[in-house]
């Protein structure tokens, strides 16, 4: 190939695809599969009757008649999300079936395994998270573009609406996501009016995500997040429930520890922190950092890249361009006010529900476990990935206010 002396156009400093990201839909998965081919049927089945399963305490002696699958006929980086998906669920209700109380220590070898080997090869953990219970859980139930998950847990409608609520709320970010691109490939180009132009962006994607998790007073219950559907989500690691991790037969003999799905594990908030040069408090930030191990890779490589990408707040500092200031300072006010209605909305879904179910716990109970809606207690003051949630969210939401550019 000859040298040319032609100058090219310098490249854009990022390209969504090369990071697994999505212009239509964002760090979701788009159009995920819905079956695995047929050996792993016996998987499909069992996932497909987790609620039943759990609520009926079967799914223990079930998993237990279950076969050992190979792993080597999955193909594609869609089959391997898919099966992540179907034993990160299955998991979570093999641990959780008969409530904290009612832990196990170890997962048995024939869901171990496989679990372990889909893992490595997706570079995900071992249990379920945001990528698993949001990112590949979606299906189109009709034409008319009305959604459905693929795979559920106790909880029923609750259950679904937490699960679509928060997959619209990635879906409303995506416009921002295609704005980073824009707003880092102009700093480049010194094109300030496009620069603008993709700060409106960003700005009306976050305040679109906030509109979005509105909706979850629509088809979410308290109650029923509360006593029966966070427990599913909980990890083992800064768990009282499980203090000792969990022992995955045939991997290690040694117990592990993993955080379980948390809303700190999504891409998305972490990609616009890092744009708008957010620094949060030392413990905060450690625990976000370590969320991040819960990510895709490629998502994660995004991430990173952003962190390393030119300076989006020194470029605007150093404009004097009001009008490029109050675009930034526009963005990093939406994603306060993002922080602060995710603060309502624990508040009602965890504190409030806490502090009914406390009160309601002196009345005999019907039964044991989450399928009798019993609420746990070990992560009362806590998020199901182990942070102490008032304390972080406030003091995310603090230091989000603390990024704007004063006049």
């Amino acid at each position: 190939m000859e040298a040319s002396d032609d100058r090219e156009e310098p490249p854009l400093p990022l390209a969504l695809t090369r990071f697994q990201v999505s212009e239509e839909f964002g760090f979701l998965l788009p159009d995920p599969l819905t079956e695995l081919p047929a050996p792993y049927g016996p998987w499909m089945d069992i996932a497909h009757e987790l609620p039943q399963l759990i609520t009926s305490h079967q799914l223990r002696s079930r998993i237990h008649q279950m076969p050992q699958l190979s792993t080597q006929h999955l193909r594609g980086h869609e089959e391997l999300h898919l099966a992540h998906l179907v034993l990160s669920f299955i998991t979570m209700g093999y641990v959780w079936q008969e409530g904290e109380e009612g832990t196990v220590q170890v997962l048995p070898r024939n869901l171990a395994v496989p679990y372990w080997e889909v893992s490595q090869a997706l570079g995900l953990p071992p249990i379920l998270s945001h990528a698993d219970f949001v990112l590949a859980n979606w299906r189109r139930k009709d034409p008319n573009g009305n959604l459905d998950t693929i795979i559920t847990l106790p909880g029923g409608e609750s259950l679904r609406g937490f699960i679509l609520v928060t997959l619209l709320v990635e879906k409303a970010a995506v416009p921002g996501i295609k704005a980073i691109i824009r707003a880092l490939g102009a700093i480049l180009q010194c094109d300030e009016e496009s620069l603008h132009r993709a700060l409106e962006e960003l700005a009306g994607a976050v305040e679109a995500m906030s509109e979005a998790l509105r909706r979850m007073h629509d088809y979410v219950d308290p109650e029923v997040f509360y006593a029966v559907i966070r427990i599913f989500l909980s990890g083992w690691k800064d768990n009282p429930a499980m203090p000792h991790g969990l022992i995955y037969e045939g991997v290690s003999p040694v117990p592990m520890a993993f955080s379980g799905g948390s809303a700190a594990q999504s891409s998305v908030l972490h990609a616009f922190d890092e744009l708008l040069g957010i620094c949060h408090r030392e413990e905060s930030a450690a625990f976000l950092h370590r969320m991040r191990d819960y990510m895709p890779p490629p998502h994660r490589a995004f991430v990173e890249e952003i962190q390393r990408a030119v300076s989006l707040k020194q470029h605007v500092l150093s404009s004097g361009d009001a009008r490029l200031r109050a675009a930034f300072n526009r963005c990093v006010s939406a994603l306060t006010h993002f922080r602060s209605y995710h603060i309502t909305i624990v508040t009602k879904y965890i504190s409030i529900a806490a502090a009914k179910a406390k009160a309601g716990r002196a009345e005999p109970s019907a039964g044991a476990g989450p399928s009798a809606g019993k609420p746990p207690t070990a992560l009362e003051a806590k998020g199901t990935g182990g942070s102490h949630i008032f304390s972080f969210l406030k003091s995310i939401r603090d230091t989000t206010r603390e990024g704007m550019i004063s006049a």
